[in-house]
Parts: structure tokens; sequence; C-alpha cells
């Protein structure tokens, strides 16, 4: 036979969830923000929607949408 076969049972594998290995990242691994690393783009990007969303309200102009009326 050209492999070996791995049988884990599931006792096995809760146990193996919590070790320090399991928790700890590649050293290798790329940084990926939100997925390998803490998402800061996604703060700043809920930031400046949020002084967006401000800045539109505080100025009074056509409605989005109210177009030909």
């Amino acid at each position: 036979l050209a492999g070996t076969r791995i049988i884990c049972d599931r006792k096995f594998l809760l146990e193996c969830k919590s070790s320090p290995a399991a928790r700890t990242p590649p050293c290798c691994l790329p940084q990926t923000p939100g997925v390998t690393s803490l998402a800061q783009s996604s703060l700043v990007k809920l930031e400046e929607l949020k002084e967006r969303n401000e800045s539109q309200e505080a100025m009074p102009g056509e409605q989005p949408g109210a177009m030909g009326r």
C-alpha cells in the first residue's frame, strides 16, 4: 500500500483542541487582517462609514433615490 491511514478517536481530537500547539499560529503565516491578525482595517472602515453617514445627515441635500421630483 502507498500510504498509512491515521485513525483518531473523538476524545483524542477534543484533547488536542485545547493544547498549546493548537492555539499557536504557524511562524510563517502571512498577516491577513481579520483572519490571522486583528481586524484593524475593519474597525477603520466602520469609523469611516460612521463619519460619512454623520456628514450626510448634517448636510441636508437631495435625498438618495429622490431623482426627478
